[in-house]
């Protein structure tokens, strides 16, 4: 199949998939003889689990490793879940770091009139250059 089929049997651009190609994350696709792209099945179930793999969040790095375990049929599935594992603490971390970020703006905002005067404590905290006011939120009930 062409590229085009190839996207919308994936559910990944046309863009996406010459990126990937040429990052390297797939091998290039075979060409006919008028040069066009042509994808195999295998290759269309590949950018299927890239694009699931990146709407978990994976990097591209971490993709390519699990790339490289699933082609793998003999593979120990202890190296796929030590990189599942590492990648929910990153997440975990992410979401403490980001909910510490909304209650920081949610503060300020509460103290910003939101009226006509020029002054406003979101402004001035972000020309403070000043660290967040507030500790990241406790975990909430992530291990």
């Amino acid at each position: 199949m062409n590229i085009g089929q190839a996207a919308k049997a994936s559910g990944v651009s046309a863009k996406m998939i010459r990126y990937y190609e040429q990052i390297k994350l797939i091998t290039p696709a075979g060409r006919t003889d008028s040069n066009y792209r042509s994808f195999s099945e295998r290759e269309v179930n590949e950018l299927r689990f890239i694009r699931r793999a990146r709407s978990l969040g994976f990097s591209v790095e971490e993709i390519t490793h699990l790339l490289s375990l699933w082609r793998d049929r003999v593979r120990p599935s202890r190296e796929v879940k030590a990189i599942a594992d590492g990648h929910v603490q990153a997440l975990e971390a992410k979401i403490v770091e980001m909910q510490a970020m909304a209650d920081t703006l949610r503060d300020l905002s509460r103290d910003c009139a939101g009226d006509d005067r020029p002054d406003c404590p979101i402004l001035a905290d972000l020309g403070s250059g000043a660290p967040p006011r507030r500790e990241p939120a406790p975990s909430r009930g992530f291990r």
